[in-house]
């Protein structure tokens, strides 16, 4: 059809392959804006991806990166958006275990983003491997995966099981409706609360890789991983509300009001929650002290003349203290630009405190009492520029086959 939707044939005869193509079909036909946006983020991609050609030929010393900072805007984003994905799981609590109906219809558009997302966490790892052809060390039976032994090992599984698991729920809920059938229970169900379970686990395993490295003792804290879950349920959600209401105003897609409201409760808590243990890991730094305090002082104060990450950190500071007095101020909330503003700020304020704010100070001051900063080149920002452009095209895709699927299967129902 000329709209890009699916046929009238009998659904029965359409085969998996078939299903591929159309789905192909579907995801890549649409109107102008939304060519002009995929053109767009394809532009930043090829720019990512010439500037990653050039660091694979001239080697890291293209990167702001230094034996003494190890670990930096690569890492500090791939950081990020395992708590993006695993933040997709605040819409499938309440649609598979409270029953609510109308996330049920949506909660689709937090799955995609998961699998986007750890696409994305894949990415930033390859690229910061240096070398790809390293990756094969990673991989179980070729080279050495250390299990259960390492932390790093724990972290590839996690991930990768959780995107397998999206993959499955997602792929056959699309393609059971796509046929016109009523998906079987027992083929997802489990998997989807297997998933709940994993999103949490993505997320405190890569917690207990930052803490459980003795020799950096800025991350030797206990509230880590709890921090990283509170954020994660804070960014993850607020880019899902952006979401919905992207596709409300430029796809004409009819999303209910519910699940958006719901998220907004749900972040309203975990904001105060990921504050809190902000605030609560200051106090133990500057009051009591500790091996780590130097590093601290570095982040929050800057130390000895160095101070390449304050601005950051009380950037990201104010941006979530008001994105959480917005969140708190339902009048304000009445409004979408309000709205918008508010999980815009809630997301890049834990982006920089999940990133910036937690990687660099690891590093600084080194184990051997030196103060090395760390500044990303021009090469990690194209790159990392690239790498979130073609996250944002795989979700856009799966977004424009997902959502004419579930929105003629609800009118086949009605």
């Amino acid at each position: 059809m000329a709209d890009g939707s699916p046929t009238h044939e009998p659904r029965h005869l359409i085969s998996y392959p078939r299903f591929l193509l159309r789905s192909l079909s579907i995801a890549t036909d649409g109107s102008f804006a939304f060519y002009a946006w995929m053109t767009a983020l394809t532009a930043v991609a090829l720019v990512g991806a010439n500037a990653w050609a050039n660091q694979v030929t001239q080697g890291m010393i293209t990167t702001g990166m230094t034996d003494h900072v190890s670990w930096g805007l690569y890492i500090a984003n791939f950081t990020f958006f395992v708590g993006v994905a695993a933040g997709g799981v605040m819409m499938v609590i309440p649609a598979y275990l409270y029953h609510d109906e109308e996330m049920h219809d949506v909660v689709i558009v937090g799955e995609l983003l998961a699998i986007a997302a750890i696409v994305v966490c894949l990415l930033f790892v390859t690229v910061d491997l240096g070398r790809p052809d390293r990756f094969w060390h990673l991989i179980p039976g070729l080279g050495r995966f250390n299990f259960p032994v390492s932390m790093l090992t724990w972290d590839v599984i996690v991930l990768n099981v959780y995107l397998l698991l999206n993959l499955h729920v997602c792929g056959y809920l699309l393609y059971m409706r796509f046929l016109g059938k009523p998906p079987n229970p027992r083929w997802y169900v489990p998997f989807v609360m297997l998933s709940i379970v994993w999103a949490i686990s993505i997320h405190t395993v890569t917690a207990f890789l930052y803490c459980g490295l003795g020799g950096r003792p800025f991350w030797n804290s206990a509230v880590l991983a709890p921090r990283f879950l509170a954020s994660a349920f804070v960014s993850g959600p607020a880019f899902i509300i952006v979401t919905m209401l992207a596709l409300r105003r430029f796809a004409g897609i009819r999303i209910p009001t519910g699940p958006i409201q719901t998220l907004v409760r749900i972040i309203r808590v975990t904001i105060l929650i990921s504050l809190l243990m902000l605030v609560s890991e200051i106090f133990t730094e500057f009051y009591s002290g500790g091996a780590h305090t130097a590093s601290a002082r570095y982040l929050f104060l800057g130390l000895h003349g160095h101070d390449a990450l304050v601005p950051w950190i009380w950037t990201a500071v104010a941006m979530t203290v008001l994105a959480a007095v917005l969140f708190l101020t339902p009048a304000a909330l009445k409004q979408r630009r309000i709205l918008i503003l508010a999980c815009i700020l809630a997301f890049v304020g834990g982006w920089i405190e999940k990133g910036m704010g937690l990687i660099i100070p690891g590093f600084v001051p080194s184990t051997l009492h030196e103060i090395v900063e760390y500044t990303p080149s021009l090469v990690e920002w194209k790159i990392s520029a690239g790498i979130w452009a073609f996250g944002l095209m795989v979700y856009t895709i799966a977004l424009k086959f997902a959502i004419p699927v579930l929105q003629r299967a609800r009118s086949d129902e009605g």
